[in-house]
């Protein structure tokens, strides 16, 4: 797809310097979180489960668009770890359902509470009109990733 050509050139740089800034904070993030031996499918499952409930292996496996068999194995570290647990399904008998266990709240709480923090005490650092530019665009780019 080519860019439109009424767009200025500062539109066509913030084009290509905003997916680059997205991931720079993303990993700043993640360096600053709770530090885990968790890999990122391990904290997506986390995740997962913290948002929509208990789930079967499979819906897991669907939701996060990978194989049967590597959900069985991430839910299976995650098990040993002690931060899920199962219990039957609630509709079908042949099928397990996973979800957090205290342990795994905690792991999520803290995870986000540093995240937090830490992004406050960076917005703390910004001038008052970079505060408020950052307040403006959060609304924009929500949007443009709703499009």
């Amino acid at each position: 797809m080519s860019k439109p050509p009424s767009l200025p050139k500062r539109v066509d740089d913030a084009a290509s310097e905003l997916p680059l800034a997205i991931s720079q904070l993303r990993r700043r993030l993640a360096s600053v979180a709770a530090p885990t031996e968790l890999n990122l499918s391990q904290l997506g499952t986390l995740a997962r489960l913290a948002r929509q409930g208990a789930m079967s292996a499979a819906q897991l496996a669907r939701a996060e668009s990978m194989r049967p068999q590597s959900m069985g194995a991430i839910l299976g570290s995650l098990e040993r770890s002690g931060l899920v647990g199962r219990q039957p399904h609630p509709t079908d008998r042949r099928q397990v359902a996973f979800s957090l266990t205290a342990a795994g709240q905690e792991a999520i709480r803290q995870r986000s509470s540093a995240k937090r923090d830490w992004l406050l005490a960076a917005i703390a650092r910004l001038e008052p009109g970079e505060q408020s530019s950052l307040v403006d665009a959060i609304r924009v780019i929500k949007r443009l990733a709703e499009s």
